[in-house]
């Protein structure tokens, strides 16, 4: 079987690693560097859709190649929405997964509601079509950060129904429960059908 190729517009090669575990065989995942693309695309939209919009758009019209983007944002309810669309740059253009847990938390100690939710938005360009894609997972913020495993906010997200973060679960766990994961099976979903 031959395997269709699909470019994820991101540098993220862990990222990349949970897209092509979802997947499966039938594709095979390159990244903007696999491509030869190394510019930063600058997100710059107001909504998580716009973004992931802008980044899939850039490199359909540079390459023509087949490709997905993503963004994704973190949702607390105490916190009106925030970080959400700007979740990898809450504390700082720097987008440092430490600096933004750990405001994160500090915004929320005070709050006794610590419900929040993740959304991922997939921007695809398939065959010269665009369509969009969701996922969600609802949960909660621990107080401290628990596990060492994913990227991101995953050791403080305890999705619903659980006990563990996000980071102390298996990487084929958290493709089963995760924002990316659903958004990602509606995508697949769409791809084989």
């Amino acid at each position: 079987m031959i395997k269709k190729e699909l470019v994820f517009a991101t540098h993220n090669v862990h990222k990349a690693q949970e897209i092509q575990a979802i997947l499966g065989n039938q594709f095979s995942v390159k990244t903007l560097t696999d491509i030869g693309i190394d510019e930063e695309i600058a997100e710059t939209g107001e909504v998580l859709k716009e973004n992931a919009f802008i980044k899939s758009s850039y490199v359909f019209k540079k390459t023509g190649l087949n490709v997905f983007s993503d963004d994704t944002g973190l949702e607390v309810t105490a916190l009106n929405g925030a970080p959400g669309v700007f979740s990898a740059r809450y504390s700082g253009a720097q987008k440092n997964d430490s600096d933004n847990i750990n405001l994160l938390l500090k915004n929320l100690a005070h709050f006794a509601d610590k419900s929040a939710q993740f959304h991922t938005v997939i921007s695809l360009f398939w065959e010269g079509k665009h369509y969009f894609f969701n996922g969600y997972c609802k949960g909660n913020i621990s107080n401290q950060k628990l596990g060492e495993n994913g990227f991101g906010y995953d050791p403080i997200f305890i999705p619903e129904g659980y006990v563990q973060s996000f980071a102390q679960m298996s990487v084929k766990q958290k493709n089963v429960l995760s924002h990316r994961g659903r958004a990602i099976k509606e995508m697949t979903a769409f791809l084989i059908s």
